[in-house]
C-alpha cells in the first residue's frame, strides 16, 4: 500500500513543487550557459548510473541488489538536492534545473538502465514489452506530468506562487522524509535481513559520485557554487523515485522481487548524513562566492 499507492502520491507532489519553481527560462539556460548543465547533466544521467554498474560489480552484489543500485543511480535528483545547495549556498537554479531535465529524461533512461543492468548481472526477471510501456507509462504519470501542472500554475498565478513557495517546497522535504520513512517501515524486515550486503555499496556510490563530480566540475574550471550544485545532485537522487520505480516493475512483473528496492531504501538513509554534511561544509566556503555573485550587477 505504502510503495504501490502513497509513494507514487508522493512523487507527483514532490514532483508539482518542484515545477511550481520552474519557467521556461530555466530550461533556456540550457543554451545561454550549457557548461555546467551540461557537465552535470552527463554525469547525472550517463556516469551515475555506470558508477552503480561499478559498484555492483565490485562489491559482488546479488543480481536483483545489483540491479536495484543501477535503478538508483539512473534516478534523478530531487527537491532535497535542490534544499540541501540552497543550503550550501550553491547555485541553486543549476541544481533546480538538472532535477527538471533529469526528471523528464527519467522517463526513458530509467527503464533503459533497468534493462541493461537485469541482462549484464542476470537477474533472471523481464519485462514484456507491454510491462516495459506500463512502466514508463506510470514514471511519467508521477514525474513529468506534475512538474508540467506545477509550471502551468507558476504561469498563471505567480504572485501566489511567490508567497507560497517556500512553505510548499518545505512540506515537499518533509513529505520526502517521511515517506522514504514509511516505504522503509513497510519493507523493514526485508531491508533489515539484507542491509549488510548492500549498505557499503551504497554509501560508496553515493561518496564516489559526489567526489567524482565535484572533481571533474572543478577540473571543468566550473566555480566552488556550480560545482556543489552538480555533486549533491549526484549524491542526493530522487530516492523515492527509484523506490516507486523498483514497486512498480516488481508489481507488473511477478518475476522481480521486492528486493529491487533495497538499494534505494537504503541509500536514502545515509545520503541525508552524507549530503548534510558536504552541504554543512560547502556552505562556508561558498559564501564569499554567493555574495560576489549577489552584488555583481550583471
Amino acid at each position: 500500500m505504502v510503495t504501490t499507492v502513497v509513494l507514487p502520491l508522493a512523487i507527483a507532489f514532490i514532483m508539482f513543487t518542484i515545477g511550481l519553481g520552474l519557467t521556461l527560462d530555466d530550461f533556456r539556460r540550457v543554451v545561454r550557459f550549457p557548461k555546467g548543465i551540461s557537465i552535470g547533466l552527463v554525469n547525472l544521467i550517463l556516469i551515475s548510473p555506470l558508477l552503480a554498474f561499478g559498484i555492483a560489480e565490485l562489491f559482488g552484489l546479488d543480481p536483483l541488489m545489483a540491479v536495484g543500485l543501477v535503478l538508483l543511480g539512473a534516478s534523478p535528483g530531487g527537491t532535497l538536492a535542490n534544499m540541501l545547495t540552497h543550503l550550501a549556498k550553491g547555485e541553486t537554479a543549476l541544481s533546480v534545473t538538472m532535477t527538471a531535465i533529469s526528471s523528464i529524461t527519467a522517463v526513458v533512461t530509467i527503464p533503459l538502465f533497468f534493462s541493461l543492468a537485469n541482462e549484464y548481472f542476470g537477474a533472471g526477471g523481464s519485462l514484456a514489452i507491454s510491462e516495459m510501456w506500463s512502466v514508463v507509462l506510470r514514471t511519467f504519470l508521477i514525474t513529468v506530468v506534475p512538474l508540467s501542472v506545477g509550471m502551468f500554475v507558476r504561469s498563471r498565478a505567480p504572485g501566489w506562487v511567490d508567497r507560497t513557495k517556500d512553505g510548499i517546497s518545505k512540506g515537499a522535504v518533509v513529505v520526502f522524509v517521511l515517506v522514504v520513512i514509511g516505504a522503509v517501515a513497510s519493507e523493514w524486515d526485508l531491508i533489515t535481513d539484507n542491509i549488510a550486503r548492500v549498505a557499503a555499496a551504497a554509501i560508496a556510490l553515493n561518496v564516489v559520485a559526489m567526489t567524482f563530480s565535484f572533481s571533474v566540475s572543478k577540473v571543468a574550471r566550473l566555480s566552488d557554487r556550480q560545482a556543489t550544485a552538480i555533486a549533491l545532485e549526484l549524491g542526493v537522487h530522487n530516492g523515492t523515485v527509484a523506490i516507486a520505480v523498483a514497486a512498480i516493475i516488481s508489481d507488473v512483473s511477478p518475476t522481480i522481487g521486492d528486493e529491487l528496492l533495497i538499494p534505494a531504501a537504503v541509500y536514502s538513509l545515509f545520503q541525508f548524513i552524507t549530503g548534510g554534511t558536504f552541504a554543512w561544509f560547502m556552505s562556508k566556503r561558498n559564501t564569499a562566492s554567493a555574495e560576489a555573485a549577489a552584488s555583481d550587477p550583471a
